[in-house]
């Protein structure tokens, strides 16, 4: 979220310690407050294992090289031309104000930070396009190579690239980034990161926090794939969106598969849709995460109206057409494949549905009601904040939550990367996806406000704008089933467009307009929202044409000495408990009222607070570092196992 300069010295992926300048120490209270804290996972993180799995699961190539690694960088005034000298280095992708950065300094709105390195090329890349992808920078980005612009991003969550091929010179390459971030002095998305953490609200993030990347590419090459299940119809659709305009013997091959046997294949015009029959389908849930591979290959085909009598005319006419459909789907392929991306998709579906309660509707997955048992999600970590330490690190928060018994998880105003929602896939665990929070913070509603902030038209377009991509990168990830548009009254505003136009966006998945407090869209909300932190939760009122869910309740606080972030100082929660035996006493009293109220009520879902501790809260079911549950995964999961019986008849 500041400004930053990058050079990558990337002589064959050789490290850059050679390159490093270093300079005077920090200036006295620049630093930011880093614990002891550490977890397992970040203890054994270093330059040459940060972060070394290709970081796009649904858009797989082969060939890639890894930037991450120690970069040069400068934290400098945001208005002052690029130092002349840099200040050390960073270990990236981990956020500067982080410990894992090796830097944790603060970045403030008036700072730009500077990274810099230097990287060669592979040399059986000749030939092809180069492109440099950046997982996410937070907030502003600038990026150089060899000294010219090669392009600017805005936004702190969700992944961009640029075809760096004009820019490139043979042997050493210098890479540049420059970021600002105005953090919470801002408009803009950012979640709970604050300037001065405290209470419920974290550490700020600033520049490169995801990994960052180059591939070759051709010309001409594949730039989206978007798969849409349909359980109903035992199909699956699939769109494939190239980099530009393509030719009538362009054309993309796709394949099914599941365990390694071809379920569907066909070949489509180059940027069209094509529906693939998948029958008998093996359908994905928490319980049986079933997912089908998916091939895209870019390929030359013959030119399938040669010899037709008008033929321009003949191709012209049969655009988008089923006669455009069968004639490709006949084609013949010219040599091997231009481009090839490996993805995957899930056979599922989630709706709203009669449920267990008549005249209660309830949420449903493939058709039949599920309830949901969730937790709220922070995902911060102490070492490295936004950055988990590892896959394995951020995977086991979901191993873990499995374990305890739920089966979602609400992922709290926070974007994760991509291999996070991969794993989700995998290990079956339903997510609900909330926009991150912006706005200024007189734009913050109260729990008794009665209507919504106001913004500018520019600050509206750049929420909207940001929405919007976040869907488009994350709606290929089956486990994700709900989007949530706004949390409580953080910079609520017009919440009834911003649900249709979500619902515009993608059709497939449930919408939650509001997660608590002000509910003014019951017209076009998928659910009705309340937060209730009371001792035993209270009951949404009964809805006629939409599901009822606890967005949040439980913040049951366990401090747990030598695991807390600032040792000493208050921490902050709902409720205490002073040992384990009174936390899980505490926890089953909220569970009971929610198995009542599924039972009685016909609520659908409930999200407790939270997964882990997050600095000065400590109402996690984990401390902060992972390192101890507050009870056992067996004991919650037997106290949630209600949920899901059936009471047998008399």
């Amino acid at each position: 979220m500041r400004s930053l300069l990058i050079t990558a010295s990337l002589l064959a992926l050789a490290p850059v310690a050679a390159q490093a300048q270093t300079t005077a120490a920090p200036p006295a209270g620049d630093a930011v407050y880093t614990s002891e804290l550490l977890t397992r996972w970040g203890k054994e993180v270093t330059p040459e294992n940060a972060w070394r799995l290709y970081p796009r699961p649904q858009m797989v190539r082969e060939r890639w090289v890894n930037l991450n690694g120690l970069w040069d960088y400068a934290i400098a005034p945001k208005a002052a031309e690029r130092p002349a000298a840099m200040d050390g280095q960073i270990l990236v992708p981990f956020p500067v104000e982080s410990k894992l950065s090796r830097v944790a300094r603060k970045v403030t709105p008036d700072d730009r930070v500077w990274y810099r390195r230097s990287f060669t090329v592979p040399a059986d890349w000749r030939g092809q396009n180069v492109m440099l992808n950046f997982g996410a920078v937070d907030y502003e980005a600038t990026v150089r190579v060899n000294g010219s612009v090669v392009g600017s991003h805005k936004g702190g969550f969700d992944a961009f690239g640029f075809d760096i091929s004009p820019y490139l010179k043979t042997g050493a390459n210098e890479l540049v980034v420059e970021v600002t971030d105005p953090t919470s002095a801002g408009t803009q998305p950012r979640g709970k990161q604050i300037l001065d953490p405290a209470g419920i609200w974290y550490t700020a993030v600033s520049g490169i926090w995801q990994t960052v990347w180059i591939e070759p590419v051709p010309k001409l090459h594949i730039a989206e794939v978007r798969a849409t299940p349909d359980i109903d119809r035992g199909t699956v659709d699939v769109a494939v969106a190239l980099s530009g305009w393509a030719n009538d013997n362009d054309a993309v091959r796709l394949t099914a598969s599941a365990g390694g046997k071809t379920i569907a294949s066909t070949i489509i015009r180059a940027n069209r849709q094509a529906t693939l029959a998948i029958p008998n389908a093996h359908l994905w849930s928490p319980d049986d995460p079933h997912l089908y591979d998916l091939k895209a290959e870019l390929v030359t085909i013959a030119d399938p109206y040669a010899g037709e009598a008008e033929r321009d005319r003949k191709a012209y006419d049969s655009r988008f057409t089923d006669h455009e459909r069968r004639v490709y789907a006949k084609a013949r392929v010219q040599g091997a494949p231009r481009d090839s991306v490996a993805a995957y998709f899930a056979m599922r579906k989630v709706s709203i549905g009669p449920g267990r309660v008549a005249g209660q509707p309830a949420i449903l997955l493939n058709n039949k009601p599920l309830f949901q048992h969730g937790t709220l999600d922070q995902g911060w970590w102490p070492d490295g904040l936004y950055t988990p330490p590892s896959e394995e690190a951020m995977k086991s928060d979901i191993v873990f939550l499995k374990k305890a018994g739920f089966n979602m998880l609400r992922k709290h105003i926070k974007v994760e990367p991509a291999r996070y929602y991969h794993d989700a896939d995998r290990l079956g665990m339903l997510i609900w996806q909330d926009m991150p929070s912006g706005g200024g913070e007189d734009q913050y509603l109260a729990g008794t406000s009665q209507y919504q902030a106001v913004f500018p038209s520019e600050t509206l377009a750049e929420q909207q704008k940001q929405l919007s991509e976040m869907i488009g990168e994350l709606r290929a990830f089956p486990s994700i089933v709900t989007w949530v548009v706004n949390n409580e009254g953080w910079g609520q505003y017009d919440s009834a467009t911003l649900t249709r136009f979500v619902k515009g966006i993608d059709p497939t998945r449930l919408v939650d307009a509001n997660s608590g407090w002000l509910d003014v869209a019951p017209k076009d909300s998928d659910m009705l929202d309340i937060h209730t932190y009371e001792d035993v939760p209270k009951t949404p009122p009964l809805q006629a044409d939409r599901a009822i869910v606890l967005g949040e309740y439980g913040g049951v606080g366990f401090p747990v000495p030598g695991h807390i972030w600032k040792p000493g100082k208050g921490n902050w929660s709902y409720q205490v408990a002073q040992d384990e035996k009174e936390y899980l006493v505490r926890f089953r009293r909220k569970m009971e009222g929610v198995i009542r109220q599924a039972k009685e009520n016909g609520l659908s879902a409930s999200v407790y607070t939270q997964t882990t501790d997050v600095e000065d809260e400590i109402n996690g079911l984990l401390t902060y570092d992972r390192a101890v549950p507050k009870a056992s995964a067996e004991a919650l999961a037997a106290i949630a196992a209600p949920l899901w019986t059936t009471p047998t008849p008399d």
